[in-house]
């Protein structure tokens, strides 16, 4: 696929963003500061007919995890030039197509550690406690004034199982509550304070008071939390799960629970889930013991949503107006300098051998100087950026669109 792009960066009032789903208004703000004002806004999410119907003039879309980007969208997105999930995930987006494509997609992978890291320390008390109980026979009329199965969290053994940004958040307030923190990773990780690495999965659940989950959902997640694994937990323990629905195993949560083997679990995420607020939702947990459930909330606080919407409107901004591309999904992440006294091109193309020669064999063929160059690649595609001298041939678009294997070029400015 060719095509040529602007030959200098549209301005900035004819950009067309959509954002979708309820994007936290600092998204707006921030386009707004950096003179981006052509921007329509909608609470809810579209279906693939809607984007289909609208995404034709879009130069940058905006979404949370329910509006799905697929390849057919992409394909007729002709101007996209940004995806932005406004969340810590890209599962609804087909990134082979976008990749393909040559459109750029980032999302926000840390912006809600410290919402979702909060709440695991808050249901640990919790459950602990045994509140949900307690609060449930209060509705009720009930006065339980009892200790029965209380208990301080406070030299209480917290297992992790993940120890990335929110895990190690995690370790970081557990131990400050007086938890003795162990953890378990995949791959090596330096502790946190006096946190402590075991050597297996096995290990950590058999010797945690509660076990908290902050792993990504992979095939080798998947159903990690099974019916051998929750029996090899310490009698009595604790499951929390506010990481990925496909990680645990429901029903043989539910039978645990029910066997008393395990005293109580929260869990915040699930293997299906509604597809928009308000809508009935089902569970196997549902009238459990001792049971948190909430519906996928663990990030959802206004610091969050802010901090994600300024975070994800910012790279979008910084790829507009710089080309930069850091923390990209799609088109290889390259982190530029401004330059302020050149024309910077933007070319992208499938990763074949010979495309960078054949962009520097045109330019010295048109007798351009190069100021500056930078390439980065995957296995599907190229980016590479050129700040060229300013006088040069007004042809020198068309002739990168010409080069074998292009995908997209443009001035940008």
């Amino acid at each position: 696929m060719k095509e040529v792009k602007e030959k200098l960066s549209y301005p900035k009032e004819n950009i067309k963003i959509l954002l979708l789903e309820g994007i936290h208004p600092t998204a707006v703000e921030n386009f707004n500061e950096h003179n981006y004002t052509n921007i329509e806004t909608h609470d809810v999410g579209w279906s693939e007919e809607e984007l289909l119907n609208h995404i034709e003039d879009v130069h940058i879309i905006g979404v949370r995890s329910k509006t799905h980007i697929t390849e057919a969208v992409i394909e007729k997105a002709n101007k996209l030039k940004a995806i932005g999930c406004f969340c810590i995930g890209t599962n609804q987006v087909d990134l082979d197509a976008a990749t393909k494509a040559g459109i750029t997609v980032f999302n926000s992978p840390y912006s809600n550690t410290r919402s979702v890291a909060e709440l695991v320390i808050a249901e640990s008390i919790m459950l602990m406690r045994r509140i949900p109980l307690r609060d449930k026979k209060a509705h009720e009329g009930v006065w339980l004034k009892d200790a029965k199965n209380s208990y301080e969290v406070r030299g209480k053994k917290m297992g992790i199982i993940g120890y990335g940004h929110i895990g190690s958040q995690v370790s970081v307030l557990a131990e400050n509550l007086g938890f003795d923190v162990h953890y378990y990773d995949i791959e090596p990780k330096l502790p946190m304070g006096n946190a402590t690495r075991v050597n297996s999965l096995d290990e950590l659940l058999s010797i945690s008071d509660i076990v908290t989950l902050h792993v990504p959902a992979t095939d080798q997640t998947n159903l990690m939390m099974d019916a051998e694994k929750l029996a090899s937990m310490k009698e009595g323990s604790i499951l929390l799960n506010l990481s990925r629905g496909s990680v645990v195993d429901i029903k043989a949560l539910r039978e645990a629970i029910d066997s008393g083997h395990l005293s109580g679990a929260g869990i915040d995420v699930y293997p299906e889930e509604p597809e928009s607020k308000g809508e009935s939702f089902s569970t196997e947990l549902q009238h459990a013991p001792n049971v948190i459930l909430t519906p996928h909330i663990g990030g959802s606080t206004i610091e969050a949503q802010y901090n994600i919407g300024r975070d994800v409107s910012t790279k979008l901004i910084q790829l507009i107006d710089n080309g930069t591309t850091v923390g990209s999904f799609s088109v290889p992440p390259l982190n530029l300098p401004v330059q302020n006294d050149a024309h910077r091109i933007l070319h992208i193309h499938e990763n074949k051998p010979g495309v960078l020669s054949e962009i520097n064999r045109r330019l010295s063929d048109m007798d351009i100087n190069v100021l500056g160059q930078y390439l980065k690649t995957n296995e599907q595609i190229g980016y590479v950026v050129l700040d060229i001298d300013k006088k040069h041939d007004d042809k020198v678009l068309e002739e990168m669109s010409a080069v074998k294997h292009t995908i997209r070029t443009r001035i940008l400015y």
